[in-house]
């Protein structure tokens, strides 16, 4: 990895050394094979990839379409679609490079019984680390997703926190009233680190037939569309984590060198790429010769000097009486 990209660009990530701090996001490179026929594409040009969602059993997802176009983004409601944890481990894991990047197991589930379940699995296989999709609706309390709930947010990381040794990065999601007080609460129920945001819930309608474009009627949002959000939620919940060294992957809508360096500004310590793969399968290896170049104009020597160096205006000088 060392020969494709600058040691400046190196991070240390809940002990894990990632070569770069680009994290490919999960849902957008399936089990981390989507774009191995993409001539010139390399899965060392990031520091991580993050698998497809997980769930216990498998799952064919949601009716089409899944999928469309949306101002500056995209939405999606996949469902969840997957093999199934056993396969996963058993079939997919084996075939996967460990030497080319760290892989990062997305686990998703109904019930706090089967995030544990899953994650246990994912215990006993050589992924590096686990993400905690908690977007997802808990069956037991009426459909409610847990993310929404700082409550049940920390109920699904505690039990995950059993179920693993291995690194727990919790998804948090941006439609809940204060994502700075889920992290806390994840944070004292055994996150290590966070990815923020998860996508924001929309909806595309087409006024011809008046009836929703995406067959969930809902999807995810993402893509640039999100970004001065995801940026935000960044800047809120690294306040909670600077102080408990807890790491944080900023993620929506990063497509360029200024957009990932914004992030890590805002207080990531790694940065997500997903949307944009979809129509710019290379963009990594763009964004890291970027990042690059700006590190040796502000003669930085390391991408880690920039996590959280926001300068915030100063807000207790007086206002203009004007």
């Amino acid at each position: 990895m060392a020969d494709r990209t600058s040691p400046a660009l190196a991070v240390d990530f809940c002990g894990l050394r990632l070569s770069t701090p680009l994290v490919l996001l999960s849902g957008c490179v399936g089990f981390g094979e989507e774009y191995t026929r993409v001539k010139g594409f390399s899965n060392r040009d990031a520091g991580a990839v993050c698998l497809k969602g997980t769930t216990l059993a498998p799952r064919l997802g949601n009716a089409p379409h899944r999928v469309c176009e949306a101002p500056e983004g995209m939405l999606n409601a996949i469902g969840l679609q997957n093999p199934g944890v056993d396969r996963v481990v058993r079939e997919i894991l084996p075939t996967l490079d460990f030497s080319e990047t760290r892989f990062i197991a997305n686990v998703s589930g109904s019930t706090v019984e089967e995030y544990f379940e899953v994650t246990r699995r994912f215990d006993d296989s050589p992924i590096d680390a686990i993400e905690i999709n908690i977007s997802c609706p808990n069956v037991k309390q009426g459909g409610v997703a847990f993310g929404n709930s700082p409550e049940m947010s920390a109920r699904v990381v505690a039990a995950c926190r059993r179920a693993t040794r291995k690194p727990l990065i919790t998804k948090l999601s941006p439609n809940q009233t204060d994502i700075a007080d889920n992290a806390r609460r994840c944070i004292e129920a055994g996150s290590d680190a966070f990815a923020v945001i998860n996508t924001l819930m929309g909806m595309a309608i087409d006024a011809e037939s008046r009836e929703p474009l995406i067959g969930n009627n809902q999807g995810g949002l993402s893509g640039p569309a999100i970004k001065p959000v995801a940026l935000l939620k960044v800047h809120q919940v690294y306040q909670v984590c600077r102080d408990h060294g807890i790491p944080i992957i900023g993620q929506g809508g990063a497509r360029s060198a200024e957009d990932a360096l914004e992030f890590l500004i805002a207080g990531a310590s790694a940065v997500g790429v997903g949307t944009a793969l979809f129509y710019d399968p290379l963009v990594c290896p763009r964004i890291n010769r970027g990042i690059v170049e700006y590190l040796e104009r502000h003669r930085l020597a390391s991408v880690q000097q920039l996590t959280g160096s926001l300068r915030l205006n100063d807000l207790s000088a007086p206002a203009c009486a004007c």
